[in-house]
């Protein structure tokens, strides 16, 4: 890897906290205004590393490629581009690779992906792919140097029977070659920290990055967790649930939430934070402005 593309698990063990954000591919020139918007305005905090998402079957592949390759043409930001299993064979997860390092781009977050017919349904591999993440950060790895993140859930994958089998599957992407981790967006300190110590005492020693999604909007909010099969907790919808009607307010207060969130995660020892961006950067800033880092 050239001197001009850090690694991110490098970064991340650095002992200096992690501070990272996630876009994902624009629709249309509109969408595309807003994240590149979105990118400039956090620019200024520095962050870690910046992340692009990979759509559905891969359907985005081209536009991450070109987006990860501009942020790290004309910013100064250390993009990290999405990649995933599903709808490639693994010469097209070859071509892919090619692609990114022709860009400039070195770091990968290695993904299964969502099942083709969207989540909650069954899981079809691709004839000619890889099925698992950890086969995915075993093809990365073997195909050139580049640094490999994976996902982690706090809560367990939808699809694992038992956290157990959840932490083994950790422990086969660290095998496998994967340097860092980055969590599903967390929902209660005591889901992060019991992955954390589920896999300590398993042996997977890498970073796991806590992921960040600011709730303001209670509608898609609930939508998102129910997608990955969980549920609110408790004592976050007896905060915003009251609030319902009130959008600014509800908006002010799942700030609040996020923020107190962020704080004990970094006192209580996570390496940094990840923030899911949505392609807007307003929550994320006062987020920052709320612990007090400066721009």
């Amino acid at each position: 890897m050239s001197p001009t593309s850090p690694r991110i698990g490098e970064r991340i063990r650095s002992g200096e906290r992690s501070f990272s954000f996630e876009f994902f591919p624009p629709k249309d020139a509109e969408g595309e205004e807003q994240l590149w918007r979105a990118i400039r305005e956090l620019e200024p905090y520095q962050p870690t590393f910046v992340s692009v998402t990979y759509g559905a079957g891969g359907t985005t592949r081209d536009t991450t490629v070109a987006i990860t390759g501009r942020i790290a043409r004309e910013t100064t930001l250390l993009p990290m581009a999405h990649l995933t299993c599903v709808g490639h064979t693994t010469d097209d997860l070859h071509k892919v690779i090619g692609e990114l390092r022709e860009a400039g781009v070195r770091n990968v977050l290695a993904l299964r992906g969502d099942p083709p017919g969207g989540p909650h349904t069954e899981f079809i591999p691709t004839p000619g792919g890889v099925d698992h993440a950890s086969d995915l950060v075993r093809l990365v790895r073997d195909a050139d140097d580049f640094c490999i993140g994976v996902a982690a859930f706090p809560e367990g994958h939808v699809d694992a029977p038992t956290l157990e089998d959840d932490v083994k599957v950790m422990q086969a992407k660290q095998d496998a070659g994967a340097e860092f981790a980055v969590t599903e967006m967390v929902l209660r300190t005591s889901d992060y920290f019991g992955l954390v110590e589920r896999c300590r005492a398993a042996g997977v020693d890498i970073p796991i990055v806590p992921g960040i999604m600011p709730i303001l909007n209670l509608r898609s909010m609930h939508r998102m967790v129910e997608l990955s099969g969980r549920h609110m907790p408790p004592e976050v919808t007896d905060r915003i649930e009251p609030l319902a009607e009130d959008p600014t307010a509800l908006r002010a207060e799942g700030i609040r939430i996020s923020t107190e969130l962020c704080q004990e995660l970094l006192e209580r020892g996570a390496p940094g934070l990840h923030f899911y961006t949505l392609n807007r950067s307003k929550a994320t800033r006062q987020i920052f402005e709320a612990l007090r880092f400066n721009a």
